[in-house]
């Protein structure tokens, strides 16, 4: 009798919305994951998170964990500064109850995860050091910091464009809509709907919470 594969869901992170829409570091990834799935388990929904790792605002981090444990399975990551560059965050993560392993790490145990995200935590502060080190120096020549012409009304235009084009796409978005549609299909009013995506851990393409009126934007997207 065949020994049921491990049912594995993939979570991946960029820093930025570009990596996010050219799929720079996100292709890496997911060879990362496929690589070390292949043969021994079964990949499920995959989740995708745009966001800072010295952020700690995870809503597609907490509907991966939410599906890892409906299902019964293990959260997938490439790397373990993919999670996060701050200690308490994984140490929180590790004390959960939900099972996760790391491609480059896949036989971690407590104590060097535990190590390992406090040396990545200490990467983190010392690439802020010396970028704040870098800026006061250029401004202490003289360089006028910024840049101005980002804030010409084109420019803002556009920017409104493709914020609006990544909140249709994005799939956090699509998740949570396919949700409030379901919920909707089921007599749940707005108010509702924005309570139970709330409860879920989904939150609007601008980290908010849900409310009456976004949901009615997000179901009239679908």
């Amino acid at each position: 009798m065949a020994i049921p594969s491990k049912k594995y869901i993939p979570y991946y992170r960029v820093s930025t919305l570009k990596q996010g829409q050219s799929g720079l570091g996100l292709e890496a990834q997911r060879a990362a994951v496929h690589s070390f799935a292949a043969g021994q388990g079964q990949l499920g929904e995959e989740y995708v998170e745009v966001e800072s790792g010295k952020r700690n605002h995870r809503p597609q981090l907490l509907a991966a964990m939410a599906e890892a444990r409906r299902v019964g399975g293990t959260l997938l990551i490439a790397k373990l500064d993919r999670l996060s560059r701050n200690a308490g965050f994984i140490f929180a993560l590790r004390d959960s109850g939900v099972d996760f392993v790391c491609c480059d790490m896949p036989d971690a145990n407590t104590l060097t995860v535990g190590l390992f995200a406090v040396i990545a935590q200490h990467e983190r502060e010392t690439i802020s050091k010396r970028t704040k080190d870098a800026l006061a120096a250029k401004k202490a020549r003289g360089a006028q910091l910024g840049t101005p012409a980002n804030l010409t009304t084109e420019a803002v235009t556009k920017g409104r464009e493709v914020r609006q084009a990544n909140a249709r796409t994005h799939q956090a978005n699509r998740q949570a809509a396919r949700l409030a549609a379901l919920l909707q299909a089921q007599g749940h009013t707005l108010q509702q709907i924005a309570h139970e995506l709330n409860e879920s851990g989904y939150r609007t393409r601008r980290g908010k919470e849900f409310f009456p009126m976004s949901v009615q934007r997000l179901l009239q997207r679908i």
